[in-house]
């Protein structure tokens, strides 16, 4: 399920960067620490792996009886499985289901919380009281076990429908913390300015209160895209899910139920999913942290 992070309060208006220095901003914060230019070259890479890996590594997913799991080589950098296929075109193909449902999950979890905390807390009163009756319902149901039981019911076939399911269950601890700071951010000083401008509620949200959250909502997107991924390669270990050979969770199951455990024999084809899933939280922490810097003005200023 998502996992909503914790981070110090919005700041001002004045205090965020300009959208047209946003970029340059982000470009000296990355180039200061070589680790956040490594990460954010992984994710990068995976991104592009997952559009063009199968078009640039293509044909490897044939079975070779004659190369049941063979150790890493030139012709098979990441060795073979069980049937001897070629494990990096597994691990290259799976990816593009993985980062797919996990970022369509990422997207809707932020636009069900976001817009729910935002009116909530905008709003208050019989609005207020309602939206959080149902944000605590969703809190309330443990969402890995429903995911394990709307999987067995529906099976996910493609990554959209993955995601979408994930996205509708994980999105509660987000618009909790949204709406705690949408009601500390309306009684600001610019919130009050605007009121007494005469602006209407749709400009207070959408350019007062809205953009001061940019920080808090960029990083738990990207955040949520690893706790998703966490969630689906669980599901496809579990084996609920329609069969997918290059799928990373699906790759982890048929390397225990072959015995890789106990003999050693194919130990690549066991780690391969399990590293990519480091790899790629450890690239999204540090693109969080790199983030972390460009929108707060007390890190930028040391």
């Amino acid at each position: 399920m998502s996992t909503t992070i914790d981070l110090p309060l919005a700041h001002t208006i004045l205090d965020r960067p300009r959208p047209h220095g946003f970029w340059r901003h982000l470009w000296r914060v990355l180039v200061r620490k070589p680790s956040r230019m490594v990460g954010a070259a992984i994710v990068v890479l995976f991104v592009l792996a997952a559009f063009f890996g199968p078009l640039l590594y293509p044909g490897r997913l044939a079975t070779d009886t004659g190369l049941l799991f063979a150790d890493p080589s030139f012709a098979h950098p990441l060795g073979t499985d069980f049937e001897g296929a070629d494990v990096l075109a597994l691990l290259v193909t799976g990816t593009q289901y993985v980062l797919a449902s996990a970022a369509l999950a990422s997207i809707i979890t932020v636009l069900i919380g976001v817009s729910i905390g935002l009116y909530s807390g905008f709003r208050q009163g019989v609005p207020d009281s309602l939206l959080m009756r149902l944000t605590d319902v969703v809190l309330t149901i443990p969402g890995f076990p429903l995911l394990l039981v709307l999987s067995t019911v529906w099976k996910f076939g493609s990554p959209w429908a993955m995601g979408l399911v994930l996205g509708l269950t994980g999105w509660g601890g987000l618009a909790r913390s949204v709406r705690a700071q949408t009601m500390s951010l309306r009684e600001r000083g610019f919130v009050e300015a605007a009121r007494g401008l005469g602006f209407s509620t749709w400009h207070i949200v959408g350019r007062e209160l809205l953009p001061n959250m940019a920080p808090y909502v960029a990083m738990n997107l990207l955040i949520g895209v690893t706790s998703f991924i966490y969630s689906q390669v669980g599901l496809f270990y579990l084996g609920v899910l329609p069969f997918t050979s290059s799928n990373w969770g699906v790759m982890i199951q048929l390397a225990v139920g072959n015995g890789v455990t106990v003999t050693g024999e194919g130990l690549a084809y066991l780690l391969s999913p399990l590293i990519a899933i480091l790899i790629l939280t450890l690239g999204v922490v540090l693109i969080v942290d790199a983030l972390d810097e460009v929108f707060n003005p007390r890190l930028r200023a040391q």
